[in-house]
């Protein structure tokens, strides 16, 4: 009797096994990190209504949880474009979209 013993992967290796997931992993590294690049620049009190979204093809976008802090982060996107370009991290744009809540 021929018994195969499965040895388990943790998720990191596994992820680097795959080429799909490992790309994924790598763009959701890459937005996080972008995220705490700007998060000094966003006012405290919107800090916790705003998550990191994709980052696809130089197009970085942050999730938003109301439409105000979206009017207040529209006005920052060109110090976070620069902020970004400083630490080495650049975008070709930044896309704010709100999540409605159902």
């Amino acid at each position: 009797m021929n018994i195969r013993q499965k040895q388990a992967l943790s998720l990191l290796q596994a992820s680097q096994a795959n080429p799909t997931l490992s790309r994924l992993l790598a763009q959701q590294h890459d937005a996080e990190l972008r995220l705490q690049a700007i998060l000094p620049l966003i006012p405290e009190p919107l800090r916790e209504f705003v998550h990191h979204g994709p980052l696809e093809d130089g197009i970085w976008s942050l999730l938003l949880s109301n439409n105000t802090c979206a009017a207040k982060l529209r006005q920052l996107i060109p110090a976070f474009e620069a902020c970004l370009r400083v630490k080495g991290l650049p975008v070709t744009s930044i896309r704010l979209k709100v999540s409605r809540k159902k």
